[in-house]
C-alpha cells in the first residue's frame, strides 16, 4: 500500500527518493525517531530531537489539517501502531499526550481507522496505556463544541453514527483482549457522565453513544450500570422541574402546555375547544431542565425500541425493573422519568406489561415493605392500569381481583368498633382508592366481556366500601369516590341503594390524613404526559379521560338497563346510605394544594359528555386526573 506524497522541504524522517513513503518505510522511520530520543534528554542529538519534534507536529491534536496533512497523519499513526513496543511513557510522554488528545470527529475515515488501530494496540500493552486509551475513547463520545452546534445537519448526523459505531467496535475489541477493561470502563463512564446542569446537546450525545454499548457484547460486562446512570440523570432532571415551575407559567406558553381548567377563562368563552395557543420559545420559560429531559427521553425510548426489535427487550426490562424498584419508586412524586417503564411495557404488553403490574401488586400486598412504598406502588398500579391502552381488560380484571381480595381480607381482620383512623389504615385506603380509580377508567370495558363482568359483580366491593368502621367512601378522594359511584350506579353494580356523594370537593381532611405529608392520596404517576418531543412514544399507548367509555354513556338510550340481568352483590345490611355519608368533613383544600395537583383538567360544560347534565351535579375526577382533553401536539 502506497503512503503519502511528501513535500520537498519535509524533514528527513519520512523522505524517500521518489517522493513517496510506503508503510514499511514509514514504520522504519518511526522506529528510528523513537529510538533516537529514548535516552536522557541531554544525550539526545539535535537531529534526533528535530525529527521527534516533526513527528509531534504531524500528530498534533490542535492543528487544522487539509487532505495532505491528514493523509500524513494516517500514515504516521499506522506506523506507530506497529511500533507500540517502542513507545515509552517516560521518553515519549509528549507523543502519548498528543495521541490521546486527537479527536476522531475531526478526521475522515482513513485517519479515524488508523487512530483507533493505534489506540487498541496501545491498550493491549500490559500495564501501560489502558487507562489513557479508555479515557480517550470515552472523551470522543462527544464531538468538539463547534461541531455540536451543527450536529443536526445531515452530514454530521452521518458522521455521528460512524464515529459512535467505530468507538463501540474499538471498546469491544479492547474488552475482548484485556479482561480488566470493562471494570475500568465502567468507572470512567460514571465519572464522565454529564450532569443535569450541562447543555442539552452534551447530555443527549453522550447518552446516545453510551447506550449504544448495550447493543454490543460489552454490555454483558457492564450489566445494568449504563441504564442505571441514565435513569439517575433522568431523575435529576425530573426533580429540578418543580410543580411551581409548571403551574406558575402562563397556560399558553411552554412545553408543559395542557388543557388546564382555567384556559377557557383566560382565552375567552369563544376559544375553540382542544386548540392550543401558540407556544413561546418551545420550552418552559426559565427552566431548561424540561427541554433536556424531553431530549433525553427520546434517546432512551429509541434505545428501548431498538432493543425490542433485536429481541433483547426482556433483558433490558428486567434491569429497568430493578432500577425502578430501588430508585424511581422512592422518589417523591416523580413527574416524567417513570414513563420509561410505561413505554417499555407497551413494547411487550403480554410479558413486560404483566410483569410490571405483578411487581407493583406484590409490593403492595407485602407486609415486609414499608407503608410508603406500598402506597406508592399501588398508586403506580392504579395509574398504570387506568392509562395503559395496551393492557387487556382480562389482565386488568385479574390484577383488580387480587387487589380487592387483599382489601377484603384486611376488612375481615378489623374490629367493627372504634373511630375512623385514616393514618393507621393508610395502606388499606390507598388500596381502596386504587381499585375505585381503576374502575373509573375500566369498568365499562370489563363489563363488556361476559366472564369478566361476572368476575366483577362477584367481587366483595360492597363489603369493603361500606365497612362500618373503615368506611373508605368517607376517606378516599371525593372526586374518585363520586365518579366510581356514578358508574357503579349506572351499571347496577349493587342491588341496594348506592350512597351518592354530591359534594364536589377535590379532597377531604380524611384523604389528607391517609395521604401523609407527601399527599400520596393525590399521586397519579401516569397522568397525561406533558413533554412535547418524546410524547410521540407515549401517546399511541395512552388512555386520556376523554377517550374513556363510561357505564353511563348510554344512560339515555334504550340500553339504559343493559346491566339489569346481572346478579349484583348486596351491600351489607349495615351499609351506609347517602344520608349517613352527607356529614362528610370535606375540605376544598388550600390554594397551594389545589394548584400543585391540577395537572390534568376538568373540562367546563363544553368539554363534558352531554350525559353529565342528567345528574344533580357533574362528577369531577381528582385534581391531577380530572377528565382531560387529549393535547393536539
Amino acid at each position: 500500500m502506497m503512503g503519502v506524497e511528501l513535500a520537498s522541504n519535509d524533514l528527513p524522517i519520512f523522505v524517500v527518493e521518489d517522493g513517496y513513503l510506503s508503510d514499511s518505510e514509514a514504520f522504519a522511520s518511526v522506529i528510528r525517531v523513537l529510538d533516537g530520543v529514548r535516552t536522557a534528554s541531554v544525550l539526545v542529538a539535535q537531529s534526533d530531537r528535530d525529527q521527534y519534534d516533526y513527528l509531534l507536529s504531524i500528530v498534533d491534536p490542535g492543528k487544522r489539517m487539509g487532505p495532505d496533512e491528514e493523509a500524513l497523519l494516517a500514515t504516521a499513526l499506522k506506523a506507530l501502531s506497529g511500533a507500540v513496543s517502542k513507545i515509552d511513557i517516560v521518553y515519549h510522554g509528549s507523543l502519548i499526550s498528543n495521541i490521546f488528545g486527537l479527536c476522531l470527529w475531526n478526521y475522515g475515515l482513513n485517519a479515524r481507522n488508523a487512530l483507533l488501530e493505534l489506540i487498541t494496540s496501545l491498550a493491549a500493552v500490559p500495564d501501560k496505556f489502558l487507562d489513557g486509551c479508555l479515557h480517550m475513547l470515552v472523551n470522543n463520545f462527544l464531538p468538539p463544541r463547534r461541531l455540536r452546534e451543527s450536529i443536526s445537519q445531515s452530514r454530521w448526523i452521518t458522521r455521528k453514527k460512524e464515529v459512535h459505531s467505530e468507538l463501540h467496535m474499538a471498546l469491544h475489541y479492547i474488552a475482548d483482549v484485556v479482561p480488566l477493561a470493562p471494570m475500568k470502563l465502567k468507572s470512567i463512564i460514571e465519572k464522565r457522565m454529564p450532569r443535569c446542569t450541562d447543555p442539552k446537546d452534551m447530555i443527549v450525545l453522550y447518552v446516545e453513544c453510551m447506550l449504544g454499548l448495550e447493543n454490543d457484547e460489552i454490555g454483558e460486562f457492564l450489566g445494568s450500570t449504563l441504564l442505571a446512570k441514565v435513569v439517575d440523570l433522568l431523575t435529576d432532571l425530573d426533580v429540578n422541574i418543580t410543580w411551581e415551575d409548571i403551574l406558575q407559567e402562563e397556560h399558553n406558553k411552554g412545553i408543559f402546555e395542557m388543557e388546564l381548567e382555567e384556559w377557557e377563562d383566560n382565552m375567552g368563552h369563544d376559544a375553540e375547544v382542544g386548540v392550543k395557543p401558540p407556544m413561546e420559545n418551545g420550552v418552559l420559560k426559565g427552566n431548561a431542565f424540561a427541554d433536556k429531559l424531553d431530549g433525553l427521553m427520546v434517546i432512551v425510548c429509541e434505545h428501548l425500541k431498538s432493543r425490542a426489535v433485536n429481541g433483547h427487550l426482556l433483558k433490558v426490562f428486567e434491569a429497568l425493573s430493578e432500577i425502578f424498584r430501588s430508585a424511581m419508586l422512592k422518589l417523591h412524586k416523580s413527574k416524567f422519568a417513570q414513563f420509561l417503564m410505561f413505554y417499555a411495557c407497551s413494547l411487550d404488553p403480554d410479558i413486560c406489561g404483566l410483569k410490571f403490574a405483578v411487581l407493583l401488586t406484590d409490593i403492595f400486598v407485602s407486609k415486609n415493605e414499608d407503608p410508603d412504598s406500598r402506597m406508592k406502588a399501588v398508586a403506580y398500579l392504579a395509574s398504570y392500569l387506568a392509562r395503559a391502552k395496551f393492557i387487556s381488560s382480562s389482565m386488568v380484571a385479574s390484577i383488580l381481583k387480587r387487589l380487592v381480595d387483599w382489601c377484603f381480607e384486611y376488612c375481615q381482620a378489623q374490629d367493627n368498633q372504634g373511630k375512623i383512623n385514616p393514618q393507621a389504615h393508610r395502606v388499606f385506603y390507598s388500596g381502596c382508592q386504587a381499585a375505585m380509580y381503576i374502575l373509573c377508567f375500566r369498568m365499562r370495558s370489563i363489563l363488556d366481556v361476559p366472564h369478566l363482568k361476572h368476575l366483577l359483580f362477584h367481587m366483595p366491593l360492597g363489603s369493603i366500601l361500606c365497612h362500618p368502621t373503615l368506611d373508605p367512601l368517607k376517606i378516599c378522594l371525593p372526586s374518585i369516590v363520586q365518579e366510581f359511584l356514578r358508574q357503579a350506579k349506572a351499571a347496577r353494580l349493587f342491588k341496594t341503594s348506592v350512597p351518592y356523594l354530591y359534594d364536589n370537593s377535590l379532597e377531604s381532611e380524611f384523604s389528607k390524613a391517609f395521604g401523609g405529608i407527601e399527599r400520596l392520596d393525590m399521586f397519579f404517576p401516569f397522568d397525561p404526559y406533558l413533554l412535547k418531543e418524546s410524547d410521540r412514544f407515549m401517546r399511541p399507548n395512552f388512555e386520556f379521560w376523554s377517550m374513556v367509555k363510561t357505564t353511563y354513556s348510554n344512560c339515555n338510550s334504550e340500553d339504559e338497563y343493559e346491566f339489569d340481568d346481572l346478579d349484583a352483590p348486596d351491600f351489607p345490611e349495615n351499609a351506609g346510605t347517602y344520608e349517613e355519608h352527607e356529614d362528610l368533613d370535606l375540605d376544598h383544600g388550600d390554594d397551594l394544594e389545589y394548584s400543585l395537583n391540577k395537572m390534568s383538567i376538568t373540562p367546563k360544560s363544553a368539554f363534558q359528555h352531554p350525559i353529565n347534565t342528567n345528574f344533580h351535579q357533574p362528577s369531577r375526577m381528582p385534581a391531577r386526573i380530572r377528565p382531560s382533553v387529549s393535547p393536539n401536539w
